[in-house]
């Protein structure tokens, strides 16, 4: 079944047939690329179940190399045959079904031959020890050109189970509403999709026809494999952990779900009809070495040529080249690797291949395993200045890597062990000591690698291309930078699109012809908001206009964002993103207004604190109120950062996501209506007075349609007028309000664009800031003092932003020594 219908296996029998007519009775290679649709499917059935040979592609760039390295017979593009040969030119060995890439391969053309016996095989052994029966039904989550996707297709359609076909990611809401709708029992995941898991709190999602979950494609954390066998324990359903290899048709071990608790860092057993064999190594000790696999699954061995194709089977066993045992308790575990491979965003890597590659474009280069990135050290003698932007450009097109997962580094000379064997620790520790640095910009780089960049720099976080801004710590205080860098290379940005990968966001591109310098620019209405808020504060205080208000809509505003930059995952996961961009605000207040205080003995220590407002006196007194704004701010955020942690909470937070904040707004009126006895004093600046507002911006950024948004208007409309007895505050407070409920985005001249930008992006720090530049020139110039002001908080949120970058460099030019150990020199990573 998929979203376009559902069939029965006789139907896509029946629909496979008919494809396969049209291909010919003679037997051809076939190049497939598709992806988890039903027409791709009815075309790798009709290929594999007809006598022909799939060649599976991962992406276009895969499919172009297939095609100049083997030259197939026929082309097909997600179930659209877009090349046919009239003749097949190729001579296949008969036993030959399937050719697959290794997982994840570094850009050669080396394919594993696979058999239909081994095909069937392994089938035979997943359904086997999984226990699948034709009532079940697993959703597709994995690509089918990858071995772990390829296997789930095969078990159930051999067991005569069902498929729900779907593209959608577990991230996605509707990919749950499928999945409980046609009542799915299974899904598959690699390690990063139960990070994805975690993110979307799958552990409170109700999903009462699962059974069994399965992982494999990479070792997840034995921490990580108890905490979810004992979920899966509490909730009545399997967790089965596995281990495998392209070669061996996908799966080679699986451990028991019952065991996953007591041995979370085990592999398992070898699954049914295959066997492990550990081949010694002199530098192991006894009883540890090479696993070597023995079973049916093997493959047959590798083509990297078209004459390969004609080959039979040239391997009768495994070497994984993985460290293992076999415990007292019969178990397998890895404990290394034997060869020189690194495992980054899903792929595997040859370092001794990249080295390879990168010699063969005339560079020098050793490439090493730095945990999250690759590091790859180069010679600085004679070094073009090119050179980091060449070897990012091969990691993409031949290891499909992006930039943040590279760290260059050049070395004097490659630092060498006592055997003369290069040092490749020492190499790893330089890298090491490389803090956050901007990206080279490279005019030859892709949009996906420019996102990457800028996501990666403004964050200070590597970026991967399936992750979102929002997945990625992103929120309304580096949001106005990122959007309108984000437009210049896009051209135009999409809705939401801090909730779009950076994969997705690319293909949203415009044509280059589009990127042409603009009179206007597209901007979220909050970015102008914001900078009114904040101009208007400052030209206040600075006596150049009374425009009161802007404060309490900076709050509605925050509310706004408190709702549109909400992390997903667990519990934990959402209560250290709320609480870092929290600390985004505490951490710079206390530190400013702290030196303040000590400079100039200006505020108590209360404020310092930011707590004037639950410690301090009832009424308004200078300088202690300055910075109540903030303090109302840090306690609602506070005070909802815990809150959001609680199951009931999130449950209601997820059943309701526009009912909760109107309803908070609706409760919140008993303290702005002072319905029980109230403290007195100046009540309107403090959290429990103001938080009706914080609220209703919430409610605000949920509000989907037209009766909500009305109903968010009248609620404002009839709570705004009165609260401040002054009716130009409240009228710059409510058409501040309407525009954020009604108009998500506008349209302003670019000069424009970039002035709100510049000031919403520093609109915390000109708060910060202003109370100590303004009155010196109040009295006497109130325009200069307003501008200065201004200028002041701009300059100090550039400082800031521009600090962690500038740190490592700083460091490198005062104490080399701590830039770079040993013999190395680091450079900027990219």
């Amino acid at each position: 079944m998929s979203g376009q219908g559902i069939l029965t296996h006789h139907e896509l029998a029946a629909a496979a047939a008919e494809f396969a007519a049209g291909l010919g009775p003679k037997r051809r290679l076939v190049l497939l690329r598709g992806g988890n649709d039903l027409p791709s499917l009815i075309a790798y059935v009709a290929v594999l179940g007809h006598g022909h040979v799939a060649m599976l592609a991962s992406d276009d760039r895969h499919a172009e190399r297939l095609r100049t390295a083997f030259s197939p017979d026929t082309v097909i593009d997600h179930g659209v045959v877009a090349a046919h040969l009239r003749a097949p030119r190729h001579d296949l060995h008969p036993d030959l079904a399937l050719l697959l890439s290794t997982s994840g391969s570094t850009g050669s053309p080396k394919l594993v031959r696979l058999s239909h016996a081994n095909l069937r095989s392994n089938a035979e052994a997943i359904t086997d020890y999984l226990r699948l029966t034709s009532d079940d039904l697993a959703a597709t989550t994995l690509p089918p050109h990858y071995c772990y996707g390829l296997s789930v297709l095969h078990s159930h359609l051999h067991r005569g189970a069902a498929l729900l076909v779907t593209d959608h990611s577990v991230t996605d809401p509707a990919f749950w509403e499928q999945f409980r709708k046609h009542h799915a029992t299974s899904f598959a995941g690699v390690p990063y999709t139960f990070d994805l898991l975690d993110r979307i709190g799958f552990s409170e999602l109700r999903l009462p026809h699962l059974r069994q979950v399965t992982q494999a494609g990479g070792r997840l954390e034995p921490e990580r494999v108890r905490t979810f066998a004992e979920q899966a324990r509490q909730r009545g359903f399997d967790f089965f952990v596995m281990y495998g290899a392209t070669e061996a048709t996908a799966r080679m071990a699986w451990l028991p779900p019952d065991l996953a608790i007591a041995h979370p860092d085990a592999i398992g057993l070898p699954v049914p009809g295959g066997e492990f064999e550990i081949l010694p190594l002199p530098e192991q000790p006894d009883g540890t070495g090479e696993l070597v696999f023995h079973g049916p699954n093997v493959m047959l061995g590798y083509a990297e040529s078209i004459d390969d194709l004609r080959l039979g089977r040239t391997v009768t066993r495994l070497h994984t080249g993985d460290i293992g045992y076999r415990g007292e308790d019969g178990l397998f575990r890895v404990v290394g690797r034997r060869s020189r491979f690194t495992k980054l965003f899903g792929l595997r890597i040859d370092l001794d291949e990249c080295e390879r590659t990168l010699a063969r474009i005339g560079i020098t280069a050793k490439c090493a395993d730095g945990g999250d990135r690759l590091v790859v050290a180069t010679l600085a003698p004679g070094a073009p200045a090119d050179q980091p932007a060449q070897i990012r450009r091969t990691a993409a097109a031949r290891w499909g890597l992006p930039p943040t997962a590279l760290c260059t580094l050049t070395v004097e000379e490659f630092p060498r062990l006592a055997n003369g064997k290069t040092d490749y620790r020492s190499l790893i520790a330089a890298a090491g000591s490389i803090g956050g640095g901007q990206t080279l910009h490279d005019p030859g780089e892709s949009d996906q690698e420019r996102i990457l960049r800028l996501f990666s720099t403004v964050l200070d976080v590597p970026a991967a291309p399936h992750q979102t801004f929002t997945e990625l710590g992103g929120d309304s205080l580096c949001y106005v930078e990122v959007s309108l860098r984000l437009e210049e290379i896009l051209g135009t940005l999409p809705t939401n699109w801090h909730r779009l990968s950076v994969e997705k966001l690319a293909a949203t591109a415009a044509p280059a012809a589009a990127h042409v310098r603009r009179r206007s620019r597209t901007v979220d209405m909050t970015v102008p908001l914001r900078a009114v808020a904040i101009t208007a504060i400052v030209a206040t205080h600075g006596n150049l206009v009374t425009l009161l208000g802007g404060a309490h809509l900076l709050l509605a505003i925050s509310g706004f964002n408190f709702a549109r930059f909400a992390p997903s995952g667990g519990p934990t996961r959402v209560l250290r993103a709320r609480l870092r961009s929290l600390a985004r605000i505490v951490v710079p207040s206390v530190l400013w207004i702290g030196a303040v205080a000590l400079l100039l003995d200006t505020y108590p220590w209360r404020v310092v604190l930011l707590a004037n407002g639950l410690l301090g006196p009832p009424g308004w007194s200078e300088p202690a109120w300055h910075y109540w704004f903030i303090e109302a701010l840090v306690v609602i955020l506070l005070v909802l950062a815990l809150v959001c942690t609680l199951p009931w909470w999130r449950r209601l937070e997820h059943r309701y996501p526009f009912g909760l904040p109107m309803t908070l707004a609706g409760l919140g009126l008993i303290t702005r209506y002072e319905l029980w006895e109230p403290r007195g004093g100046d009540d309107i600046h403090r959290a429990h007075m103001i938080f009706w507002l914080f609220a209703m911006g919430w409610a605000a950024a949920r509000a989907r349609n037209t009766r909500e948004r009305l109903l968010v208007s009248a609620f404002a409309l009839c709570t705004v007028p009165g609260f401040f007895e002054d009716p130009h505050r409240e009228a710059f407070l409510l058409v501040g309000l309407l525009l954020l409920v009604w108009v998500r985005r506008v349209r302003l001249p670019a000069a424009v664009a970039s002035v709100t930008a510049t000031l919403a992006s520093a609109s915390l720090y000109i708060y910060l800031t202003h109370w100590q530049v303004y009155p010196w020139l109040e009295d006497r110039v109130p325009l200069l003092a307003v501008l200065a002001s201004l200028a002041v908080g701009v300059s100090v949120s550039l400082l800031v932003d521009r600090l962690p970058r500038l740190a490592p460099r700083l460091v490198s030019r005062f104490n080399p020594q701590a830039a770079a150990p040993g013999p190395s020199r680091a450079t900027t990573p990219l």
